[in-house]
């Protein structure tokens, strides 16, 4: 049953799309993935609160498990847009009593402990700051319309059981993401993307999937969200609760003014 329904939305998909080009394609994928994430509300969303179990993975073995916060609020972008932009700010708590935390706020990164706040090495701001601009959320909501920014179909495949249609995403900066929607609910499944390690300068494949899928407001949000790097899994976060539009204010990304400022990590 499961074969039919995939092969019937297969056949569907060519037979009504040969006269698109790639281009028209891939725009008609995005906006149909904008409108089942909830359309405006999605486009609106000035921040979001996910709870849950964070899961860290080192050659396939659980190596760390933490009960975790994310705290995001999203930044006004500039108008004309610019390339490379980072409108977001994070906050990451750990631990029932959220007694320690990660926060990437304005092209800075602090993890805070009892013992201080301690400025992030610059490889973990730029690993933030790529992860970022390549997110396929974070690309539909705040980056739609950015100079040189372009969707373009790989057309139609089924992967990993799914049928999908698979779009290449490219920035002004050459960055690119290949996603993949699933066909029926229109909605992200999977991205992959690579770059460089900058220390020896290897290409590095990282394989990002999306699932259990929830509707929060009127924005339907992934509770499961899994990575790998290179084939193996390296992180899980897997959300009890999501809430939207919170209004999150500024001192929740900032550090207070008193707040001991210890040796930056190499």
């Amino acid at each position: 049953m499961k074969i039919a329904v995939v092969v019937c939305a297969l056949a569907v998909t060519f037979a009504s799309l040969r006269a698109e080009t790639k281009l028209e394609r891939g725009k008609r994928v995005i906006d149909e993935a904008v409108a089942a994430l909830g359309g405006d509300r999605f486009l609106q969303m000035e921040d979001r609160i996910e709870t849950g179990r964070a899961y860290s993975f080192y050659r396939e073995e659980l190596s760390g498990l933490s009960l975790a916060k994310i705290y995001t609020r999203y930044l006004v972008r500039p108008e004309p847009p610019v390339v490379g932009f980072v409108g977001v700010r994070e906050r990451e708590t750990f631990g029932k009593r959220e007694d320690s935390a990660v926060l990437l706020a304005d092209g800075q990164g602090y993890e805070i402990t009892f013992r201080g706040a301690r400025p992030l090495p610059d490889n973990t701001l730029e690993r933030f700051k790529e992860s970022t601009l390549r997110n396929i959320f974070y690309i539909l909501r705040q980056r739609l319309g950015e100079p040189g920014l372009i969707f373009e179909s790989r057309g139609a495949d089924v992967v990993e059981t799914q049928p999908v249609e698979i779009i290449d995403v490219t920035d002004g900066d050459n960055r690119v993401v290949t996603v993949y929607f699933n066909q029926i609910t229109k909605l992200p499944a999977r991205q992959v993307t690579n770059r460089r390690d900058p220390k020896t300068n290897l290409r590095v494949e990282e394989v990002t999937r999306f699932s259990k899928y929830r509707e929060v407001d009127g924005v339907m949000w992934p509770y499961d969200i899994q990575r790998e790097r290179d084939g193996e899994k390296i992180y899980q976060m897997y959300s009890d609760s999501v809430a939207i539009n919170r209004d999150l204010k500024d001192d929740l990304f900032t550090l207070p003014a008193n707040m001991k400022i210890l040796k930056k990590q190499k």
